[in-house]
């Protein structure tokens, strides 16, 4: 029965690998054809490189228990980057419907 589980997840891992491949790969390639989206996906990518790279080198980084120092700043970093688009998505929100009720 032990084989049985195995096999599956073999089988699941396998699937959420070509699941995150192909992804990943079809944007691209359709990007290729039109280099405004091109333009499009790198500026989002730098964006969020940017905000990460702020996120980090504001983060503590003082050592807790096992963790290193770069694990704690990853992981205050990660918390960081995380509250500040969820502040973005929710400021957008906010004005796009202050925008809608005002037309």
């Amino acid at each position: 029965m032990e084989a049985v589980v195995n096999i599956g997840l073999f089988l699941a891992y396998i699937l959420i690998g070509v699941c995150a491949i192909s992804a990943i790969v079809m944007p691209l390639i359709k990007a290729f054809g039109d280099p405004d989206s091109l333009k499009k996906i790198g500026l989002g990518v730098g964006s969020l490189a940017i905000i990460f790279l702020l996120a980090y080198f504001l983060s503590d980084g003082t050592e807790m228990g096992d963790a290193s120092e770069t694990t704690v700043k990853l992981v205050g970093a990660s918390i960081t980057t995380f509250y500040i688009l969820v502040t973005i998505a929710v400021l957008g929100i906010v004005y796009t419907e202050i925008k809608k009720a005002f037309e």
